[in-house]
């Protein structure tokens, strides 16, 4: 039984998708990053950059327990578990690979910052909005111009890049995109959305999230000075 701790966030349900694609077991572990638990000693053993998702599998490539953090990780070493997701070819591999950081390095960390300017920062701040607005459709369109020429992200074959990839996607307009100029990512997004393994994963804790605006605990948990205090 694989051990993940996490929550209802992009990354978090980068995770719950594969697990659920896979039919793997797995008990969940609710870390509330608005209640602060992200921040608990017993998380940061599993997981000392303070975020989620993490994943304990005791069953480890040595047969000895394993713990991963960083969801691109995760989704790379249940990959290699399972032999699924990921091609065996090195050409294959390599392409899966190269979209998949091109997720955690550019759309994920982008557009978190287009979100936060444009839904949560404490006041508008017309560059930051601007410029990650601006990064963001520039991210939309580079994914655009990649499905209009191939299925998936990788190529024929659904992947782990887009498993990473898609619950970014969502709610093009709380980015500032019109997902109507991208219709290539909305194809490929509506396709990926019906997989029942996707349905299953994007409904992971998603009871446990709090309706409305975040509340000022919320907003220091997420954003504060927490961040920077020593754990």
């Amino acid at each position: 039984m694989l051990d993940l701790y996490t929550w209802a966030t992009p990354n978090g349900h980068k995770v719950h998708i594969m697990l659920e694609e896979l039919g793997l077991n797995y008990h969940v572990h609710p870390i509330n990053i608005g209640a602060g638990d992200q921040f608990k000693p017993e998380f940061l053993k599993i997981s000392p950059n303070n975020k989620m998702p993490a994943l304990v599998d005791p069953d480890g490539p040595d047969g000895q327990p394993i713990n991963l953090f960083e969801s691109g990780a995760i989704l790379f070493y249940l990959a290699e578990k399972t032999g699924k997701f990921m091609p065996v070819d090195p050409r294959g591999r390599y392409e899966v690979m190269k979209w998949l950081m091109f997720q955690m390095g550019g759309v994920g960390p982008m557009l978190g910052q287009a979100h936060h300017f444009r839904m949560y920062a404490p006041e508008k701040i017309e560059y930051g909005i601007e410029r990650y607005t601006n990064e963001a459709n520039r991210l939309y369109g580079v994914l655009d111009r990649r499905l209009s020429e191939s299925k998936y992200l990788a190529g024929d074959d659904y992947s782990i890049a887009d498993m990473a990839t898609f619950p970014w996607i969502r709610n093009p307009d709380r980015k500032g995109v019109d997902i109507a100029n991208y219709p290539n990512v909305n194809r490929w997004s509506e396709e990926i959305s019906q997989r029942p393994a996707v349905k299953r994963g994007l409904q992971v804790l998603e009871d446990k999230r709090v309706a409305g605006p975040i509340t000022d605990e919320m907003r220091e948990n997420y954003f504060g000075n927490a961040q920077y205090e020593k754990h």
